[in-house]
């Protein structure tokens, strides 16, 4: 089914659905946006920074709505779905607090007569594609500081995230921003293409697959726009040694089934020393087998909720028996619940024969793909070997150890005896097939702007 719909991926129902923006309503957007743009622009940023705080403080005041909306379109558990709301929250509220100062003129040293400086000025109208993987984080992250900026935005956010999409912008129109500084479509992807190539349009931030990032990169390049791409991740997470295997087990394990496995920068290849493997490999199948099905109200350790949609799940399906097929061992999980839902068993692979199609798959599921290893240069050998590079983690009680591995790390994110830094003040953001651009952090808001030189001769 085609269209904006919330479809209860726990039963397969379509609960509610939404037209498409008309193709006047899409360009009016546009318009309105660039129109919006030229006042926003020369508000005080200490002005936007107040309705930014207010944004910041309506997701934390609706986050139990907000939780709900996602668990019932993508479902996602309850309790993930309060920490997003929070996140999000945070992540305007920290972009509030210090975006005046990532956006002062910065002065540099010149050797003419005069002074030199570096001023960060907004560009205009924006679009933002976003997943549904995050509703409300990936949004924050891109709109909190273009907001701040003095950019404008026009969102087109994934199909089955309508009611997110909208509490968005009722978050957005009850704090107060103005008309057309954010608006909210329900646009086609042809008609993305339209708002791409619209005369008024800046720039262009998406958060997708490969396959979306090479259509909308190719799109704003031929527009001469400029673009932002946070792609796909098959994160390594390497584990050298440890004095606990079990609950190193247990750590990667929680760690791959945050948001039921659906993220982009997930643990996607566990890479173990030798000496360790089969206990760590006999814990993980030992945990899979534990969990159970529920709704995301339930979610727990031991009970999982379903994926974002049916076909996700069939799809995920496909990949799982096509590297089987290709000679993987599947101990436990990768089945399908139902003809209906989008419920699917959490899985654990090995074997995954190393320089096969299938290896270079990412799988956005409840997947524990684990990898033997014999040495330290193998382990790296084995953490590069993939076209992306969004993020990767090394694990020893010997730090130095761990830091020679994440030091060659290629990575946009690369992280010592933790699975990520994660804040808003962490910049977030890959290399290769991963994308590029980074959000979050003081280099979140230095994408969409004018990094303008202004001398003053004496």
């Amino acid at each position: 089914m085609s269209g904006f719909r919330v479809e209860n991926p726990a039963t397969g129902e379509v609960l509610e659905t939404f037209d498409h923006a008309t193709d006047q309503e899409i360009l009016a957007a546009v318009d309105g946006a660039h129109e919006a743009f030229l006042s926003w622009r020369d508000t005080p940023i200490e002005e936007r920074a107040k309705l930014v705080t207010r944004v910041a403080e309506l997701f934390e005041e609706r986050k139990d709505e907000l939780a709900e909306i996602i668990a019932t379109e993508m479902g996602k558990p309850v309790s993930e779905g309060l920490e997003e709301a929070e996140f999000s929250g945070a992540i305007f509220a920290y972009y509030a607090d210090n975006g005046p100062k990532f956006a002062a003129d910065e002065e540099i040293p010149v050797e003419m007569d005069g002074k030199g400086y570096i001023q960060r000025r907004p560009i205009g109208a924006l679009l933002g594609i976003m997943p549904w993987n995050f509703p409300y984080y990936q949004v924050a992250r891109f709109a909190a500081p273009n907001l701040m900026l003095g950019n404008t935005i026009v969102l087109k956010h994934a199909t089955i995230c309508p009611r997110s999409a909208l509490a968005i912008q009722k978050i957005m129109d009850d704090a107060g921003v103005p008309k057309g500084v954010y608006t909210n479509v329900f646009a086609t992807h042809e008609q993305a293409e339209k708002i791409i190539e619209h005369k008024e349009l800046r720039g262009v931030s998406l958060t997708g697959s490969e396959r979306a990032g090479a259509a909308v990169g190719s799109l704003a390049a031929k527009s001469l726009k400029k673009a932002v791409l946070e792609l796909g991740g098959s994160d390594p997470y390497v584990i050298l040694d440890t004095d606990d295997v079990k609950q190193a087990a247990k750590d990667a394990w929680e760690t791959r089934m945050y948001n039921t496995g659906q993220a982009c920068n997930s643990n996607k290849r566990l890479i173990v020393m030798e000496d360790i493997y089969d206990e760590f490999v006999a814990e993980l199948v030992e945990l899979a087998k534990a969990m159970k099905p529920g709704t995301p109200q339930e979610a727990s350790e031991t009970v999982y909720t379903p994926l974002s949609s049916r076909s996700a799940a069939e799809n995920l399906k496909d990949q799982i028996d096509r590297i089987v097929a290709a000679g993987a061992t599947l101990h436990v999980g990768g089945e399908l619940a139902d003809e209906k839902s989008s419920y699917f068993s959490p899985a654990v692979l090995t074997d995954v024969p190393v320089g096969s199609d299938v290896y270079y798959e990412e799988l956005f599921g409840p997947v524990a793909t684990v990898f033997k290893v014999s040495s330290d240069d193998e382990a790296l050998e084995l953490a590069n070997d993939t076209q992306y590079g969004l993020g990767g983690c090394v694990f020893s009680k010997d730090v130095e150890r761990a830091e020679k591995i994440a030091q060659r790390l290629e990575v946009g994110m690369s992280n010592v005896n933790t699975y990520a830094a994660e804040g808003a003040e962490v910049p977030f953001g890959g290399v290769k097939n991963s994308g590029y651009g980074r959000e979050l952090g003081p280099y979140g808001m230095d994408e969409f702007v004018n990094k303008r030189t202004y001398f003053v001769a004496n």
